[in-house]
């Protein structure tokens, strides 16, 4: 019996249009250019205005943009997961919202939050309903409106985070181009380190949370930085044995996009050419959900039929992974 598997059959993107530079955040606290591009690579990030305007909005055209190069209407989806640590609200679910925007009438959907692993999560779940055979189009978003739970007077984290959005089509396959292999983990004991401390059910929003800025992300970033290298390297090489792949059989690597080091030190890990590795953290800044569905899109014309990818990824939690997929199809 010829066993069917989840192939990304499309891929979409979308970033809002105003450009926050790093000379504009020397405007708003204590920080320069150099000293951002040197530690974390960013040169600047995309910011969603507007009243109103949440994660929904992005991923909503991003899913629309990929329907319409697939040319597929909205209403063949029959699943819709949306990865994202900010969703509009707390319930109902931004997947169903993003369904309700682009007309996905026939998908049901819900939220994974895992972080900036979130997307690898997502993706690995979708494409088990792929391999159940209970369903034929699953979409994926990726979307993030960082922008949201930042503190704009904490240089530490806001030159790292920007807004952004991309969504990947699954469909069925029988060929060996499709999602092979991932590795996932996590690990609670990290959430001191990387959070966000109010508006959960344990401190719910009050007066006081607000006045304390407890609304905005907390991150001790040595620990952080030491624990992302060495996890994200570790799963992507895990990985790759398991599969019997070296560095020369990777064709490209898609790393999570927090910090140029990190991902530096990920591909020396893996030994792997560096000309491998996917970056546009230098434009869009860490989009937490989309930088891995948004590399796939900055690529996706340099992309061929049959390359080998490792996907990978750390987020707070913490959470971590690798997954391994042959491109199914060439850019035209």
């Amino acid at each position: 019996m010829i066993k069917v598997r989840a192939a990304i059959t499309g891929v979409n993107g979308y970033v809002p249009e105003y450009v926050l530079t790093n000379k504009e955040l020397t405007t708003m606290v204590d920080t320069n250019d150099e000293w951002i591009q040197s530690r974390t690579g960013v040169k600047e990030r995309r910011i969603l205005k507007g009243v109103g305007q949440g994660s929904s909005v992005m991923g909503a055209e991003a899913v629309k943009g990929l329907c319409e190069k697939r040319g597929i209407d909205p209403s063949e989806i029959d699943m819709l997961i949306c990865a994202t640590a900010t969703p509009d609200m707390i319930f109902p679910a931004t997947a169903n919202l993003i369904a309700d925007k682009v007309g996905a009438v026939n998908a049901f959907g819900y939220d994974v939050m895992a972080a900036c692993s979130g997307f690898l999560f997502a993706l690995t779940t979708a494409s088990k309903f792929i391999e159940s055979g209970s369903h034929k189009k699953v979409v994926v978003v990726g979307a993030d409106k960082m922008s949201s739970i930042v503190d704009y007077t904490d240089r530490a984290t806001c030159i790292i985070f920007g807004d952004g959005a991309g969504a990947v089509l699954l469909e069925p396959s029988e060929d060996e181009n499709v999602i092979i292999d991932a590795v996932l983990r996590s690990d609670g004991s990290g959430a001191e380190f990387l959070h966000l401390k109010a508006g959960g059910s344990a401190r719910p929003a009050s007066h006081e949370t607000v006045d304390n800025k407890e609304h905005f992300i907390y991150q001790e970033g040595q620990t952080v930085f030491k624990f992302a290298v060495k996890k994200m390297a570790e799963v992507s090489v895990e990985v790759m044995e398991r599969n019997n792949l070296n560095g020369d059989d990777i064709d490209w690597l898609v790393p999570h996009q927090a910090n140029k080091r990190i991902i530096d030190a990920t591909a020396n890990m893996m030994d792997l050419d560096h000309a491998k590795v996917m970056l546009n953290i230098e434009k869009y800044g860490n989009t937490t959900s989309g930088t891995l569905p948004l590399c796939l899109w900055d690529w996706e014309d340099k992309l061929k039929k049959g390359d080998n990818l490792i996907l990978a990824a750390f987020g707070g939690g913490f959470t971590w992974g690798a997954l391994y997929l042959k491109w199914a199809y060439d850019f035209n």
